[in-house]
């Protein structure tokens, strides 16, 4: 079986503008999170899932299967986002793009980063990036796509 293929940058930076919030509360990280945890428990994946609004964590689930190595692999996908204001998998991509990996060209620690696909902005309008949401457990674009939908599904509530 074949991993899936990547989204172009186009389609990440245009998931980045769509999946903008009017606002971030403690009880929209909950809905969020919880939200994740149920897309998860349907696809019995083995996944951890962290929210923080700047630098409070405001929600953090580790379902079955999970392991400490998801919590590491949250922590390094989130400071890429913090660093670069944007999703993970897009930060890499872009590295890619120039024939390059970030591990290669950042000149960042890789034991403190990852542009990995997992980790996506909360971005509010007026605000800025917020904070982030990060998925980890699956593969990259795997665990990409779960934050995606998620985020998709929670505007539409």
């Amino acid at each position: 079986m074949n991993a899936p293929a990547a989204p172009e940058i186009a389609e990440l930076e245009e998931q980045e503008r769509r999946l903008t919030l009017q606002r971030f509360t403690h009880d929209d990280a909950w809905a969020l999170g919880t939200l994740l945890v149920d897309l998860a428990r349907e696809r019995e994946a083995p996944v951890a899932i962290d929210i923080r609004r700047g630098g409070q964590q405001l929600f953090h689930a580790a379902l079955p299967g999970s392991t400490p190595d998801n919590d590491a692999w949250i922590d390094r996908k989130r400071r890429v986002v913090e660093r670069y204001g944007c999703s993970s998998l897009l930060v890499g991509s872009r590295f890619r793009a120039k024939g390059t990996t970030f591990e290669d060209s950042s000149r960042l620690d890789p034991d403190t980063y990852a542009a990995h696909g997992g980790a996506f902005p909360l971005t509010v309008t007026g605000a800025g990036v917020i904070g982030t949401v990060v998925v980890s457990g699956l593969p990259q674009i795997e665990d990409h796509k779960m934050v995606v939908g998620a985020l998709e599904k929670f505007l539409t509530q």
